[in-house]
């Protein structure tokens, strides 16, 4: 955990959020400016800043994070209707916060 990280900060409970999935290595909760009707933040709890600061060896987190997503579409109600997952990487790649997260956007037409 990063002591500066609003992502870790929300993970540990110090800012609140609308938390709809956690197991021991990921935590979900609703964006707080969301793009959508369903559109949340899947993280992982160890903070690495961007998807290049992931070392090899621990990939695996990224399909714990697609499992998760799989699961919360189809709690979402948007498994069928479709939607987008999203990850953004470094400032020019429109990452903001520097904790690795995906976005998954639902619940309407998305324009392309």
């Amino acid at each position: 955990m990063n002591s500066d990280c609003l992502f870790c900060k929300i993970i540990k409970g110090e800012i609140p959020s609308d938390k709809v999935y956690e197991d021991d290595t990921l935590y979900a909760f609703k964006d707080i400016h969301p793009k959508a009707p369903v559109h949340l933040l899947i993280v992982p709890k160890k903070h690495y800043p961007t998807l290049n600061d992931i070392p090899d060896n621990e990939m695996g987190i990224i399909a714990d994070i697609h499992v998760a997503i799989k699961k919360l579409a189809l709690e979402f109600g948007v498994a069928e209707s479709g939607y987008r997952v999203l990850a953004n990487t470094n400032k020019e790649g429109g990452q903001v916060v520097f904790h690795v997260h995906y976005h998954l956007i639902g619940g309407r037409q998305l324009r392309a």
